[in-house]
């Protein structure tokens, strides 16, 4: 099956966005911490990037899961910032150790400058992107050399209907607004052929992809390790 783009980029209509931020994604964020605590087990870096944080999740759970560490969270949607923010008031012993920000890869200049991160994270944010090497290029410019680098995102299917049978494997008791956006993201979603292609493109060969899920796959590794400047 081919891929189709999904038509909007960022997921800023308040009811989508309210709809993913009440979605009950504990199993596959929960997931992700621990694949990064296994990929990456000696980590102890100060700072750590989460592209694509949305309602801030993972942002959250890395932070518990690393007391050293500061966490930043960007995200492309003003309707997902303001959710994130929200929790991350909530969680008022975290308030002071992780930061949500505005950014639009792609669209806006990296807000961060010459400051780098022992580790750059990012789930599900791929196959939203409409060039998929804005995701890559904006970690390759985030990284500190050597750092940590773990993206997790959905696997295409190999036909519409098996997409529509993962949705209702996975999301049949949904809102509908939710089914039909994991509809979208199975079929924007790319396949591990793709990834590898993107990854040469982007300077980034030395990272590594494989399945981790009958709908996920992972890119993990370290920036500067045989890495060229894309």
């Amino acid at each position: 099956m081919k891929r189709v783009p999904e038509k909007e980029e960022l997921m800023d209509a308040p009811l989508h966005a309210s709809a993913y931020a009440n979605a009950d994604f504990s199993e596959p964020n929960s997931r992700f911490v621990a694949l990064f605590a296994e990929k990456f087990p000696a980590f102890n870096g100060q700072r750590i990037l989460d592209l694509g944080c949305g309602p801030a999740d993972i942002t959250i759970r890395l932070a518990e899961q690393y007391p050293q560490a500061r966490i930043v969270g960007v995200d492309g949607s003003k309707s997902m910032i303001g959710i994130a923010k929200d929790v991350i008031r909530r969680h008022g012993s975290l308030a002071n150790r992780v930061d949500i920000q505005n950014w639009h890869i792609g669209r806006e200049e990296n807000p961060f400058g010459p400051e780098t991160f022992q580790a750059v994270v990012s789930n599900s944010l791929l196959h939203h992107m409409k060039d998929p090497l804005d995701l890559w290029k904006a970690i390759y410019a985030c990284a500190a050399p050597g750092a940590a680098v773990l993206v997790m995102d959905l696997i295409r299917p190999r036909s519409r209907s098996e997409a529509k049978k993962t949705v209702e494997n996975y999301a049949g008791k949904e809102p509908e607004v939710l089914r039909s956006d994991f509809l979208d993201s199975l079929l924007a979603a790319y396949r591990l052929d793709e990834i590898a292609a993107q990854l040469v493109s982007a300077g980034l060969a030395s990272l590594r992809a494989e399945t981790v899920s009958d709908r996920h796959f992972i890119v993990f590794g370290s920036i500067g390790c045989g890495a060229a400047s894309p």
